[in-house]
């Protein structure tokens, strides 16, 4: 095998292979995307960035960001980079956890913005995008519908134009009923208009941008029935014009480290665990491929540019990129599009969101976290294939909703690695019987009519021999011997081994040495050449023999038939 290509500085910005091999054909259906994509994503990210308690224009600076970065940066050609509601709530969960006002919000939401790209840029550079699977599916699942929960009895007091106070939703949802009786009709009627209005094009008309009909229509109703004198609260001031690159508060972000830190790693894991799959999604429907270590590459990019632009986090949106696909987008410059379009809104619309009533603004944000958030039918699809996984995502729901957003990420982190500890050091290890009059082995119970050997024990691994795993397989051998008195003969076969450490080879020693105190003969089947060559270094195999070692559990176990008398008389 020859040696790994080093990579090209055009390895790195992949807009450039793309450029150069542009099929003009392509230009109208990537131009048609990226304007639908832009007319959906500039409401939403207006109400994402009310999520994160930040000026609504931030939110556009980050969707710029994310969408010009990623299409120069990142492999795929459907993907559209932005900010998203699960991330927005994790960004709004720091700004709670340390207390900071209004005019801090905007800087230190930005810090962790940029945290998190550099730590998405360290892994890509490393090559360790495979660290984003130590996040279940499950455990995402769970915790974006616990976050949903959160954010949506967060704007609930906007529906009603009252206040609430808590640090979590229980207690949120608690002081906001408590404030029934204050209601402000009007905004009680144009919230409740806007929920019917958003669901009800999303049930019979799915393809409608519902945000982009909201905003229109909460600002013609602004104009023509005066809100705002009505006591409607709207959002305020949006100025007009791009964004300027800032270093976020340095000292801010230090000050506050431990939390900066664990809202960077959640950013980073939810983020990715989401690009990566989307990504791979619409690489194997369209038949291309997709660099994952690059995808890391171009989310920190977006990132990074979206927190030195004083944006929020960014990362895959899936509505978008189905958007992007469906409208036949055939390469990034689809994403090209989409942030022009921001940033031309930037310049030439925003003062005309200044009107838009807050409780528009809620039901955009209750409708992008409901429908994107809380997936139930990912939670029965979890109940029925795996009753575990399922629990796993209702703790991680509960916790979220309990404890909160980002000791939910914790409790979620800590879950996933209890189950993969949990799995990974408690091996299946069943005894396997042959299929009658074959040379097949299979486990034991599968079928009635399968043949036991009455003094031989085929005992399979389902896993590597390592620190994690030696003790199992030791209790199992040591179980078998002590419970099958006439025995003769334990047959391990090794054939799902690809890594033995250190210690898995030193239990093979105890597993021999017990063996031979109940007068019990070991064969392996079905070594890997690099198994057998750690074995061979530690000394196993010459302890062993290696006429012990077998192509195949038939082979042990008739090989060791025919010594059957040499045993006997031994």
């Amino acid at each position: 095998m020859g040696a790994k290509r080093r990579r090209r500085w055009s390895d790195w910005v992949p807009i450039v292979g793309v450029l150069r091999g542009y099929d003009r054909r392509w230009l109208r259906a990537d131009v048609a995307a990226g304007v639908a994509v832009a007319a959906l994503i500039v409401p939403k990210n207006l109400g994402y960035a009310g999520i994160a308690g930040i000026p609504l224009q931030n939110g556009l600076y980050a969707a710029a960001a994310g969408a010009l970065l990623y299409a120069i940066f990142g492999t795929s050609k459907q993907i559209s980079t932005g900010p998203s509601s699960g991330l927005a709530a994790v960004a709004a969960s720091a700004v709670l956890a340390v207390g900071l006002t209004s005019a801090q919000a905007a800087p230190f939401v930005a810090g962790i913005t940029l945290v998190s790209g550099l730590v998405f840029l360290v892994l890509a550079v490393l090559r360790m995008g495979w660290i984003a699977q130590f996040l279940s599916r499950a455990v995402v699942t769970g915790f974006l519908f616990g976050a949903a929960i959160d954010v949506v009895v967060g704007e609930l007091p906007k529906i009603t134009g009252t206040t609430a106070e808590g640090s979590t939703p229980p207690q949120e949802l608690w002081s906001w009923l408590g404030t029934l009786g204050d209601v402000n009709r009007a905004t009680v009627i144009v919230g409740v208009v806007a929920l019917v209005t958003v669901f009800g094009l999303r049930r019979v008309a799915p393809r409608v941008p519902g945000a982009l009909v909201l905003v229109v229509g909460g600002l013609l109703a602004t104009w023509l029935f005066d809100l705002g004198e009505r006591g409607v609260a709207l959002v305020g001031d949006v100025p007009r014009g791009l964004p300027s690159v800032e270093v976020p508060d340095l000292a801010l972000l230090l000050d506050n480290v431990a939390t900066v830190a664990l809202a960077s790693v959640a950013l980073v894991m939810i983020g990715f665990s989401q690009t990566a799959g989307d990504a791979r999604t619409f690489a194997a429907r369209h038949r291309y491929r997709v660099d994952i270590d690059q995808e890391s590459f171009a989310q920190g990019a977006a990132n990074v540019g979206a927190g030195l632009l004083q944006g929020m986090p960014v990362s895959t949106s899936l509505s978008a990129s189905s958007l992007n696909d469906r409208t036949g987008a055939r390469s990034p410059v689809a994403s090209l599009t989409s942030g022009v379009m921001v940033l031309l809104t930037l310049v030439l619309l925003a003062p005309l969101f200044s009107g838009l009533p807050t409780a528009v603004l809620a039901a955009i944000i209750i409708e992008a976290v409901v429908m994107g958030m809380m997936d139930v039918g990912a939670l029965r699809r979890l109940a029925r294939v795996q009753r575990f996984d399922f629990w796993i995502a209702i703790v991680a729901l509960v916790s979220t909703v309990l404890v909160g957003v980002l000791a939910g990420v914790l409790v979620g982190i800590g879950l996933s690695l209890l189950w993969l500890i949990s799995v990974t050091t408690r091996p299946s290890l069943p005894l396997m019987v042959r299929e009658r009059g074959t040379q097949v082995f299979r486990e034991l119970g599968e079928h009635a009519d399968d043949e036991a050997e009455p003094d031989i024990a085929v005992i399979r691994i389902d896993g590597g021999l390592f620190f994690a795993t030696a003790d199992a397989l030791e209790d199992r051998v040591r179980e078998v011997s002590e419970s099958n008195p006439g025995l003769s003969a334990i047959v391990i076969d090794c054939g799902a081994i690809t890594i033995v450490d250190a210690q898995g080879a030193a239990t093979l020693h105890e597993i021999l040495a017990l063996a031979e105190d109940h007068g019990v003969t070991v064969r392996l089947a079905r070594v890997k050449p690099s198994v057998r060559a750690t074995l061979a270094r530690d000394g196993v195999v010459d302890r062993l023999g290696a006429d012990r070692l077998h192509g195949s559990v038939h082979r042990a176990v008739e090989a060791h038939r025919a010594q059957a008398p040499d045993n006997a008389s031994g």
